[in-house]
């Protein structure tokens, strides 16, 4: 039956999410009776630890089930500001805290609260999917700074060349989504200068923040000099840290009026986070650290394996990741060797319907030539996935 429904022009120009539709395509060759090789999903493969299930197991035992504050509770507020303090220094008050139903949320909310129609927001590419959609839905505009010249590095000479008289705020993501390239903290230091120099705002998505891979280490912009912070905002997750995708726990620390704005547009959304969450959170923050170092070593397994394993299949090369858990290799050269794969897009649909591979495009995350592949899965996995992909490439490229 036809509706006639028209969607607000400001949901209307966005895009629906470019990894999420990979999701689906893999679970519809699932149904299919395929076996699937899934290196799409941003998602630990790691269960949740115990002693977070333990804690969550204890709230609804002692009936923590009501609504909290739209902030969340000041409990989970100290295990924030503890936790921040405990790695890099910084001290906030539970007033320059929200605590959020996931990452994405404390994102959307920083935008929507701080950029008005016309703005412009300095995003550097590769980048997460969702950044430049939350900006079209606040109804500004995405200046977009191409970093692929320099490595995937962003500098804080690539800022200023990209500045305009709307510039109102950069996003800023490190370890990056999809490339893994960590911004020095030199480098990201002069960076939040050229922000507060031009007045603009930092939006720092930390997410991967304690996924960096030795000799780098983890760097927070919640370590910036007091007057570079008063301009920062820093948003985290437990999602990836802690294998905690499906409990939806984000939270945020910045400029007290900037949180303010965030909770009053929360207030009137999910309301609160889940109460249940944010008592897993407090364990998750302030137990033992141990299955955090024991996914972080099987991530570097396994990066140690694929990136060798990528750069041995002809037409493809790859850099190696310095954080997260995603490769984003070259096919620039395979791509060149066939005239019906014109894309990344292209690349990426044959290798899941030749392969059974499912991978994101590059032009997802708007850096054409590329894929992103998660190694966010098993060794097995992993290498099943490498054998069948070096055998479809091989039969691309050679025709």
């Amino acid at each position: 039956m036809t509706t006639n429904f028209i969607p607000a022009q400001r949901v209307a120009s966005m895009q629906s999410s470019s990894t999420l539709a990979v999701l689906q395509k893999a679970e519809n060759l699932r149904r299919a009776g395929y076996e699937v090789y899934d290196l799409g999903a941003g998602e630990p493969d790691f269960n949740t630890p115990n002693n977070i299930k333990l804690a969550a197991h204890k709230a609804i035992d002692e009936n923590f089930t009501r609504y909290t504050p739209a902030a969340g509770t000041v409990e989970i507020k100290r295990a924030i500001i503890d936790y921040i303090a405990a790695n890099t220094g910084a001290n906030y008050n539970p007033q320059q805290v929200v605590v959020s139903a996931g990452g994405k949320q404390t994102i959307f909310n920083a935008i929507v609260t701080l950029i008005n129609p016309g703005d412009d927001v300095l995003i550097p590419a590769p980048y997460w999917v969702t950044f430049p959609e939350i900006v079209t839905f606040a109804g500004a505009n995405s200046v977009i700074i191409d970093t692929e010249s320099n490595g995937f590095q962003l500098t804080a000479e690539m800022v200023e060349a990209h500045l305009t008289p709307k510039s109102r705020l950069l996003i800023l993501n490190s370890p990056s989504n999809p490339s893994g390239r960590v911004v020095d903290p030199k480098e990201f230091e002069r960076i939040a200068e050229v922000v507060v120099k031009n007045n603009l705002w930092l939006l720092s998505d930390e997410c991967y923040y304690q996924f960096t891979y030795q000799p780098h280490k983890p760097f927070s912009a919640a370590s910036l000099r007091d007057e570079l912070r008063a301009r920062t905002l820093v948003s985290g997750s437990l999602s990836k840290t802690y294998a905690m995708t499906g409990w939806r726990l984000g939270y945020a620390l910045g400029p007290q009026d900037w949180i303010a704005e965030m909770v009053k547009v929360q207030s009137h959304s999910t309301s609160n986070p889940a109460s249940i969450s944010q008592k897993a959170a407090i364990e998750a923050l302030s137990g033992s650290q141990e299955s955090l170092k024991e996914m972080l070593y099987e991530y570097r397994r396994r990066r140690d394996y694929l990136i060798p394993a990528l750069n041995q299949i002809e037409g493809i090369e790859c850099v190696e990741p310095e954080g997260a858990f995603y490769a984003f290799p070259n096919v620039k050269k395979v791509l060149d060797s066939n005239s019906k794969i014109k894309s990344s897009a292209d690349l990426a649909d044959y290798l899941l319907e030749e392969a059974h591979i499912a991978l994101t495009a590059g032009s997802a995350f708007g850096t054409e030539g590329y894929l992103r592949i998660s190694y966010a899965t098993s060794m097995e996995i992993l290498q099943r996935a490498i054998d069948k992909m070096t055998e479809a490439i091989v039969k691309l490229v050679k025709g």
